[in-house]
């Protein structure tokens, strides 16, 4: 009988190594699957503060355009006004008056 005791020790002691190692297998394949979700999470992380720096840039360089616009707008309708007031002081006859009291 004591044949038979050992054949099923060695049979339970194989099974249980055969278990340790699926367990280990198993273990280092979530670790692994678990490393490449860091690793792509990370890399997705960076891309978009990458993109999210470059979006910022963009912005405050349109702002920068838009503000250099409106000031050359704004000061081309202050011409454009300033032109019409000298016109219209030229029709009333007034525009002479102030060029003689500059001049004073």
């Amino acid at each position: 009988m004591g044949n038979l005791g050992d054949k099923a020790q060695a049979a339970k002691d194989k099974a249980h190594d055969m278990a340790q190692a699926a367990k280990d297998k198993t273990q280092q394949t979530a670790q692994a699957a678990k490393d490449k979700t860091c690793d792509t999470s990370q890399a997705a992380k960076e891309k978009t503060s990458g993109m999210g720096q470059s979006t910022k840039e963009s912005a405050q360089s349109g702002k920068d355009n838009t503000q250099g616009f409106l000031q050359q707008t704004g000061e081309k309708v202050k011409g454009a006004a300033q032109g019409a007031t000298e016109a219209v002081k030229q029709t009333l006859g007034l525009g002479q008056n102030d060029e003689d009291h500059r001049r004073n």
